[in-house]
């Protein structure tokens, strides 16, 4: 059975009947191909070659590398990954509002953390992208998983 033309491009729904436009789903696969080939070109070869690291850097190399391997999954599920995409958002929007705001406060704004603010600051342009309707009837409206 061949699918009509609003049902191609229009819709794809969940369970519950809640829609996401088809250009938002392809957006979403296009954030995550964009974060799982910006973070695995960088994390993927620093595995490889990588000098001594201090166990902090072990942990954020390999958060950001598990980032881009589960970035991959979410080209092929974007509405089911989503919880990839927001916590991308909020652990950026928390690093500027309590890292990166405080220090420009204080006048303590140095050269690293200006580079990280130009690294990290870019998110703010996926908050439109973001099916919100969607993320708000699915994780806060929805009722949770049974507890028994």
């Amino acid at each position: 059975m061949q699918a009509s033309a609003a049902d191609t491009n229009a819709i794809a729904q969940d369970g519950a009947g809640d829609s996401v436009p088809l250009w938002r789903l392809y957006v979403l696969r296009a954030m995550y191909a964009i974060l799982a080939a910006g973070q695995g070109s960088i994390q993927v070869p620093a595995f490889l070659h990588h000098p001594h690291w201090t166990p902090a850097a072990g942990v954020a190399h390999s958060f950001f590398l598990a980032l881009a391997l589960l970035s991959v999954v979410g080209i092929r599920y974007p509405l089911k990954m989503l919880p990839v995409m927001l916590f991308e958002l909020l652990w950026k929007i928390i690093w500027l509002l309590g890292v990166a705001l405080p220090l420009w406060n204080a006048g303590q704004f140095d050269a690293d953390t200006r580079q990280s603010f130009f690294e990290i600051a870019p998110i703010v342009v996926i908050v439109p992208l973001l099916p919100w309707g969607y993320i708000f009837s699915n994780y806060l409206k929805k009722p949770g998983d049974r507890w028994r």
